[in-house]
């Protein structure tokens, strides 16, 4: 029987797991779906995801890839799955790809969203989806620190460390930091697009963008931090929770639908 690979769009709540990839004794996203999809086709399927996301990061296009020998359309796919996986993962379309489709290696750009609730009152309703910031956070200052973002840089300051890579050279395409207006309580969003990221870069980026916001620092010091390639020199590693994984790019020679 022919071989197929599939690619699916993932979103999750990531609160009650331990991130994406598989841990001993505790629940991951990754685990879940290759549960559902071994109840489905009998298979033991081994898929690979966009990006490792870390424990309570969620996602709202996390992409997907696996093999199967499954006959199952891709959209009887999506169902069937939906249909086994817990709550807060739900697939949003499933697709068939070309055999040479891999989710992180064909992958050109991703786009991250990271929110903070900012003020003196604590959004109860958002205290697992965004960062509390009890301070009004200056959103000009902001905009301006980010603009030393953007482009081709060594973006060393803002890995953590735990997973060094051979290049800490990064584009940041776009680094959008504006006011959410969906939601009562006043909300930031920051969004970050680049050809890949580092350990922990966007989070790092966000702590070091509130330093800013909270007059601590002026604006140019982010270009300083970005200078010195010296992680000791930066903000902190803003709260797991804040983060989203919102798209990942890819060339369309990758899809045969």
């Amino acid at each position: 029987m022919s071989e197929r690979t599939i690619q699916l769009i993932v979103s999750y709540d990531g609160t009650n797991y331990a991130g994406w990839q598989i841990q001993n004794d505790q629940p991951t996203i990754q685990e879940s779906i290759e549960k559902a999809l071994l109840s489905i086709t009998g298979e033991k399927i081994r898929v690979t995801g966009s990006g490792r996301t870390d424990s309570g990061v969620h996602a709202i296009g996390q992409v997907v890839s696996f093999k199967t020998q499954s006959q199952l359309s891709a959209d009887v796919l999506r169902r069937a799955l939906n249909a086994e996986l817990p709550a807060d993962i739900v697939v949003r379309s499933s697709r068939n790809a070309a055999s040479h489709f891999n989710a992180i290696d064909c992958a050109t750009k991703k786009r991250y969203r990271y929110l903070l609730q900012e003020g003196r009152i604590n959004d109860v309703f958002s205290r697992q989806y965004a960062w509390f910031v009890k301070k009004e956070l200056d959103l000009p200052a902001m905009q301006a620190a980010a603009q030393h973002l953007i482009g081709e840089h060594d973006f060393a300051s803002f890995e953590a460390a735990g997973s060094e890579r051979l290049s800490t050279v990064r584009h940041v395409y776009d680094l959008q930091v504006a006011k959410s207006e969906r939601h009562e309580f006043d909300k930031l969003a920051i969004e970050v697009e680049a050809n890949g990221f580092l350990y922990n870069m966007v989070r790092i980026i966000v702590g070091t963008l509130v330093e800013v916001g909270k007059g601590k620092r002026p604006p140019e010091w982010v270009a300083e931090v970005l200078a010195a390639k010296d992680r000791t020199i930066g903000g902190m590693t803003a709260p797991a929770h804040g983060l989203y994984l919102l798209r990942v790019d890819y060339p369309e020679s990758c899809w045969l639908d």
